[in-house]
C-alpha cells in the first residue's frame, strides 16, 4: 500500500520532524484473519475463554454501576432526549458525505463512540476533512474534567459534526441511530480509560469496556447491512510480557491491571463476534497516545502543569532503580492509523445477525517504537518550560502500571501503511503551545 497522506487536525504545524531509527523486524506473512495466538500458547485459549465469562458472570450479578464515575444518578445518561424530525436532521446533516476521496470509493458514513473524547476527536475532525460522513456519540462522563470534553464538542461542531449525547449501553438509543443512518463503519473508542483508577471503581471498566462493547456489537450484529468495525484496544494487554518490542503475536495473558484485562476480555469477545455473526472487526492497540487536548490523567499532561505552578511532580522508578519507559506515540501518528484501518477493513459478511461467510478479523499495534525513559520526559518539558521541575523519586507501587511498553509496528507499517513520524520533543513542543 502507498504511503498514506499526512494529515493536517487541530494544529497548524508544518510537518513533523524525522522520527528515531527504527529497525523493521522481519515478520511472517499474515493472512487477514489473524491468528490470535501462537501454537505454542494455544492451550492458553481455555484459560482465556473462562476468564471472559467470569467477567460476564461478574458483570451480570452485579448491580447496575453508573454511567458517569462519580454521578449520583445511575441512568443519567439514559434520560438524554433523542428523537424527532429535528433531532434526525442534525444527525443526517452530519453523516452527509461530501466527496470520494475515501476508501472504498464512495466515502465512509462513520459512526464514532467516544467522540469528545481525546483521540475521538482527532479522528472525527480528519474524517470530516476529507469528506466523510461522521456522527459522534458521548455519554461526556465525568472521569475527568467535564468542560474540556465540552470544548471538543465545541470544536467537533465547528467542523459540522453532531455529537449525540449518550451512552452506549443503551441498546435503544443505538438502534434508533441505525435506523436512521446506514453506517458503513463504526470506530469505537468510548471506554472507561486510566490504569489507576480501576482500583476504586472495578465496575465502571466492566460496565463500559466490556458490557458496553457487547451491547455494540449487538446492535451492529442485528444491521442490515453490518458495519465494519475499528476499535481501540490498548498495549496495557501485554501486561506482565518481558519480551521486547511488543508483537502482535506476543502472549497477553498476564494482565497487570483491571483495565488492562477489560482490554484483553474485549478482544476474546470481538474474536466471538467475528466467528459467529460475520463481523469485520479489526481492533487498535494503542501505546501512550500524547498531543494537544489530550487526557489530564496522563504523566506528560499533569507534569506540565505541576511544573508551570512550580509544584513537585513525582517520577517512579523500577525495582533496582530499574528505568521506567513509554512508548509515547503523537496524536497524528495515531489518527493516520486508525484511519488507514477504517480504509482497509473489509465489509462485513453478516445480515440481519445471520453469518454468510467469513470475516475480516485484524489485530495492530499503534505505536512510535522509541521508548522515552520518563525522566527524559520531564527534562524535555524542563525545556520547553522553562522551568526547573520539582522532582520525587519513588518505587513504581503495584496498582497497575507497567515498567515500560515498546511496540513492533512492522505488521501495521505492511498492512496500513503506518509510519508514525513525530519524536516526543516535536509532540511535546505542539502541546505545550
Amino acid at each position: 500500500m502507498s504511503q498514506l497522506k499526512t494529515i493536517s487536525h487541530l494544529d497548524s504545524v508544518g510537518v513533523p520532524s524525522t522520527p528515531g531509527k527504527f529497525k523493521q523486524d522481519k515478520a511472517p506473512s499474515f493472512c487477514h484473519r489473524l491468528r490470535w495466538f501462537h501454537p505454542s500458547i494455544s492451550r492458553l485459549t481455555l484459560w482465556s475463554s473462562l476468564f471472559v465469562a467470569f467477567i460476564v458472570v461478574y458483570y451480570l450479578f452485579s448491580s447496575p454501576s453508573p454511567y458517569s464515575p462519580s454521578s449520583s444518578s445511575p441512568h443519567r445518561s439514559l434520560g438524554v432526549s433523542y428523537g424527532g424530525k429535528d433531532w434526525e436532521r442534525h444527525v443526517t446533516r452530519s453523516t452527509r458525505r461530501h466527496s470520494s476521496k475515501s476508501g472504498g470509493g464512495g466515502g465512509l458514513t462513520v459512526l464514532v463512540t467516544g467522540a469528545a473524547g481525546f483521540v475521538g476527536t482527532h479522528v472525527s475532525i480528519a474524517l470530516k476533512r476529507r469528506g466523510d460522513g461522521v456522527l459522534g456519540l458521548d455519554n461526556f462522563n465525568d472521569y475527568y474534567d467535564q468542560s474540556l470534553k465540552r470544548d471538543r464538542q465545541k470544536l467537533l461542531e465547528r467542523s459540522g459534526i453532531f455529537v449525540v449525547e449518550g451512552d452506549i449501553n443503551n441498546a435503544e438509543l443505538l438502534s434508533k441511530l441505525f435506523e436512521v443512518v446506514a453506517f458503513t463503519h463504526v470506530m469505537h473508542l468510548a471506554a472507561q480509560a486510566g490504569v489507576r483508577y480501576a482500583m476504586r471503581n472495578p465496575s465502571s471498566y466492566v460496565h463500559s469496556n466490556i458490557a458496553g462493547f457487547v451491547n455494540l456489537l449487538e446492535v451492529c450484529k442485528s444491521a442490515n447491512p453490518q458495519p465494519a468495525i475499528v476499535w481501540a484496544s490498548s498495549s496495557s494487554v501485554y501486561g506482565l510480557n518481558s519480551k521486547v518490542p511488543f508483537s502482535e503475536m506476543d502472549r497477553t495473558d498476564q494482565p497487570a491491571s483491571l483495565y488492562a484485562a477489560t482490554k484483553k476480555a474485549a478482544e476474546e469477545i470481538a474474536h466471538t463476534y467475528n466467528y459467529i455473526y460475520g463481523l469485520s472487526i479489526t481492533g487498535l492497540r494503542f501505546f501512550t497516545v500524547y498531543g494537544p487536548w489530550g487526557r489530564p490523567d496522563m504523566a506528560y499532561f499533569f507534569f506540565t502543569k505541576n511544573i508551570l505552578k512550580r509544584k513537585q511532580i513525582t517520577i517512579f522508578e523500577a525495582p533496582n532503580h530499574g528505568t521506567v519507559a513509554r512508548d509515547f506515540t503523537y496524536i497524528d501518528d495515531i489518527v493516520k492509523g486508525c484511519v488507514a484501518a477504517l480504509d482497509t477493513a473489509k465489509k462485513s459478511t453478516g445480515s440481519g445477525g445471520k453469518k454468510r461467510g467469513n470475516a475480516q478479523l485484524r489485530i495492530f499495534n499503534l505505536g512510535n517504537t522509541s521508548p522515552v525513559p520518563v525522566t527524559q520526559l520531564v527534562r524535555i518539558l524542563e525545556k520547553l518550560l522553562k522551568v526547573k521541575a520539582k522532582t520525587k523519586v519513588l518505587p513504581l507501587p503495584r496498582n497497575g502500571d507497567v515498567k515500560f511498553t515498546h511496540a513492533n509496528i512492522s505488521l501495521a507499517y505492511r498492512e496500513l501503511g503506518y509510519k508514525p513520524s513525530t519524536d516526543l520533543e516535536t509532540g511535546l513542543k505542539k502541546f505545550v503551545r
